[in-house]
């Protein structure tokens, strides 16, 4: 409960986890059907980053502010790819320059048509109580304060039958591998058809290694795993990277991740050898 995600908002794990989250939602909207987008959490929904806690790490500025930036003189497909979650920050920011980053439920919700739905839940008591208000008389938008390994077993399937699961947790304790595979394991039995999005840090490289063994072993087809590190594995324990489990990824969004990656990396100057990007298959291409 003492995670803070306001001095982090819009460093380069969110950019990475928020354009593969616009990726995925883009293509399920290449169908009129409805679907719906479990957060299971949420945060704040949108971030200062003129706040006293943001300006004290400035994270941002060597991400989001860095995309931003770039964005214009980006090939064109990858201009193309990345331009719905752009699109997302910019309608957060509608007199200009970057003073809002918004988080996934917000994000999701600047990309939904009128017949996509949110449901958004968060734990902490005052976390949940600004996510409220920002939803607050939208009939689009379900904001509850719940925890969010709670939420799996409660909220699958969705009643659209259509959905995508983003799991984001705080990652404040070493189990959080351990619960994003039982979440995970409990949400596709529920919900087999559906996308699974999970994120997770590259920092304890033990950790992570058990993590996808622990993943193959769950006999889950069609697990896609890629990753942004900012260095290679080093002696000591760090915030390396960030990766993005897609459980069910849409069969364009390999190649879309092949195409928007390495601009990513090269933007904020994460360069192979000393980090880089990855997209493998862990079970079933």
């Amino acid at each position: 409960m003492n995670y803070r995600h306001i001095f982090h908002a819009g460093n380069f794990a969110d950019v990475f986890k928020h354009i593969v989250l616009a990726r995925v939602i883009t293509y399920m909207q290449r169908k009129d059907a409805a679907f719906r987008l479990l957060d299971t959490h949420a945060g704040l929904g949108l971030y200062d980053l003129s706040s006293e806690q943001a300006q004290k790490t400035g994270e941002w500025k060597t991400g989001i502010a860095k995309v931003l930036a770039a964005a214009d003189k980006a090939p064109a497909e990858v201009r193309d790819l990345i331009a719905p979650y752009l699109d997302a920050v910019r309608a957060c920011n509608p007199e200009g320059g970057l003073t809002f980053y918004p988080g996934s439920p917000m994000i999701a919700r600047k990309l939904f048509r009128k017949q996509d739905r949110l449901t958004a839940l968060e734990l902490h008591p005052d976390d949940y109580e600004v996510l409220r208000s920002h939803f607050e008389g939208d009939v689009q938008a379900r904001v509850t304060e719940l925890d969010g390994w709670l939420g799996i077993k409660s909220h699958l399937p969705p009643k659209e039958r259509r959905g995508i699961v983003l799991v984001d947790p705080p990652f404040e304790v070493y189990h959080e591998f351990f619960n994003i595979l039982t979440a995970l394991k409990e949400g596709h039995k529920r919900f087999a058809t559906g996308t699974f999005l999970l994120w997770y840090p590259v920092k304890h490289r033990k950790g992570v290694s058990e993590f996808r063994e622990e993943l193959r072993a769950l006999k889950i087809p069609r697990i896609l795993d890629a990753t942004l590190e900012a260095r290679s594995s080093g002696a000591e324990v760090s915030f390396d990277g960030s990766g993005m489990i897609v459980v069910n990824p849409p069969y364009t969004l390999e190649a879309e991740l092949r195409t928007i990656l390495p601009w990513l990396a090269s933007v904020l100057e994460f360069k192979r050898g000393s980090g880089g990007y990855s997209v493998n298959w862990i079970a079933g291409e």
